[in-house]
């Protein structure tokens, strides 16, 4: 585990995956998930090269066709550490034998955390190193404590979002974007969060009109996210689980009887050799 701080902030970031484990204030108090079993025990993993799960779990270039995970494998790879300051941190994963398998492309992903008083600010670099493009998706999956320390009770939080999100959602199904769509459970900019909000797994949000978003009891501490970068959103939980994920993401799952290329696949980019993409993220502490 490496270890950044800041003079209101302490983060914490495991090699396997560069996934961000723990963020305390500077009282102490964890902001992030228990990662209880019983619920999930993940933290905040990267979605690397998809976002969402692929339709049969497998995806096709050309007449060959590829399996890979839900979210697929950077979450589950161990990221080399390339710079460690006081207060930022630098990992890298590169492609090998074992990625190639799955996703014949050279690349380097970038895991970049540094804090700024109340701010951790999180960019994730993707560039094609190989000499052919390379599809790609990225999307971040952190779970914040519901309720947060000193917020109240669990269902006086809420999510406000920048701008009203009136549009409705496709709906899950099977893992994969449902061709039916639920009516949007925000009220103007404002969601109430509450268990059954998740009895049909997440709200997924393709092209939402916020970049931005605030969380929190409207008497306790707010986290602020901002993701410039980023044109999907998912919020998510499970019933009596003590978490939130707020996950802004470019690209989701496959629709349901998706059969094209990965090229085709909704959200997927296409970069050129020697191209790179940064997706970032900000998680800001208000008192």
């Amino acid at each position: 585990m490496i270890a950044i701080e800041s003079d209101a902030l302490r983060a914490t970031i495991n090699p396997l995956g560069a996934e961000l484990s723990s963020l305390r204030d500077s009282a102490g108090r964890e902001l992030m998930t228990d990662a209880d079993p019983a619920y999930w025990a993940g933290r905040a993993p990267l979605l690397f090269p998809i976002v969402g799960r692929l339709a049969g779990d497998r995806y096709r270039i050309g007449d060959t066709e590829y399996p890979l995970p839900q979210h697929g494998f950077a979450r589950r790879r161990d990221f080399a550490l390339v710079e460690q300051a006081a207060d930022r941190v630098l990992f890298r994963l590169t492609d090998d034998e074992a990625t190639r398998a799955v996703y014949p492309f050279a690349f380097a992903l970038d895991a970049a955390y540094a804090l700024t008083g109340a701010t951790l600010r999180m960019a994730i670099t993707v560039t094609n190193t190989g000499d052919v493009d390379m599809p790609a998706s990225f999307g971040f999956h952190p779970a914040f404590a519901w309720p947060l320390p000193g917020g109240g009770a669990k269902e006086a939080h809420r999510i406000r979002f920048a701008h009203p999100e009136p549009g409705a959602l496709n709906a899950i199904q099977g893992g994969l974007i449902g061709p039916a769509t639920r009516p949007s459970p925000v009220e103007g900019d404002t969601l109430a969060l509450h268990d059954d909000l998740f009895a049909q797994d997440a709200l997924v949000w393709q092209a939402p009109a916020s970049r931005a978003l605030s969380y929190g009891a409207p008497e306790g501490p707010q986290l602020d996210f901002a993701f410039p970068d980023m044109p999907s959103l998912a919020i998510w939980s499970k019933a009596g689980a003590r978490f939130v994920c707020i996950e802004p993401w470019q690209g989701h799952a496959d629709p349901v009887g998706f059969d094209g290329e990965i090229w085709d696949k909704p959200g997927m980019l296409r970069l050129a050799p020697g191209a790179a993409r940064t997706f970032s993220m900000e998680v800001t502490l208000r008192v």
